[in-house]
């Protein structure tokens, strides 16, 4: 693919994820996406077969990101201890949604609504979600780091935590006067998670220097 066609490519992909945003995926039409990124309507047939291939494109690819910052600390469980892992990977998360803060705010609230496109990433990614998840906690509580809690409870309200900003943005920046998309915010975000996963699991998680902040 030349510069062009990857410049005409990004371009839909931008205007799609701010259209849908503000207008949701069924309120914007092919043609006020083309408009937005200033390419002909044909383009998005050709590059992603239609409207429903852009969704399930750009749902797709958060998810690629999403289990990537997953899956890389889950391997090295082996070598750390199941808290570190589980600090780091949570801290992976927010910095990957806040790097992608407009397409996680998209990804996120389509989640809850139950469409073939969503089953179909019930059954991939988010299995894998939980899968690692309850790897890594099952570990944590079988060396003693954590205490024998329910792994689902303790994952629902993790998956709470994680992505309640891109679920509540207007209201943190309207009511709580709170900025989620400075990073000033996803490292006292993240603190925050700390101090909730400490009460869930109910041993101290102090953030070590292993922990890479950026």
């Amino acid at each position: 693919m030349n510069v062009s066609a990857m410049n005409t490519r990004q371009s839909i992909i931008d205007a799609a994820i701010s259209l849908f945003n503000s207008k949701g995926f069924t309120g914007t039409s092919v043609r006020e996406i083309a408009r937005k990124a200033k390419v002909n309507v044909a383009h998005i047939s050709y590059y992603f077969n239609g409207k429903g291939g852009l969704l399930e494109y750009l749902v797709s690819e958060f998810y690629e990101g999403y289990i990537a910052a997953i899956e890389k600390n889950y391997s090295l469980l082996t070598a750390h201890s199941a808290r570190e892992r589980l600090q780091q990977m949570l801290l992976d998360i927010l910095y990957y949604q806040h790097d992608n803060r407009q397409l996680a705010r998209f990804v996120h609230r389509e989640v809850t609504l139950d469409t073939i496109l969503i089953r179909e990433v019930m059954t991939t990614y988010l299995m894998k979600e939980k899968y690692y998840f309850t790897a890594i906690l099952e570990e944590g509580m079988k060396r003693g780091e954590f205490r024998n809690a329910s792994i689902p409870h303790i994952i629902l309200q993790l998956r709470s935590l994680l992505h309640m900003p891109y679920l509540q943005s207007q209201y943190l920046s309207e009511v709580l006067y709170i900025q989620p998309h400075e990073l000033f915010f996803v490292r006292q975000y993240y603190k925050e998670i700390l101090n909730s996963l400490n009460s869930l699991l109910a041993k101290p998680l102090k953030v070590r220097k292993t922990i890479l902040v950026r």
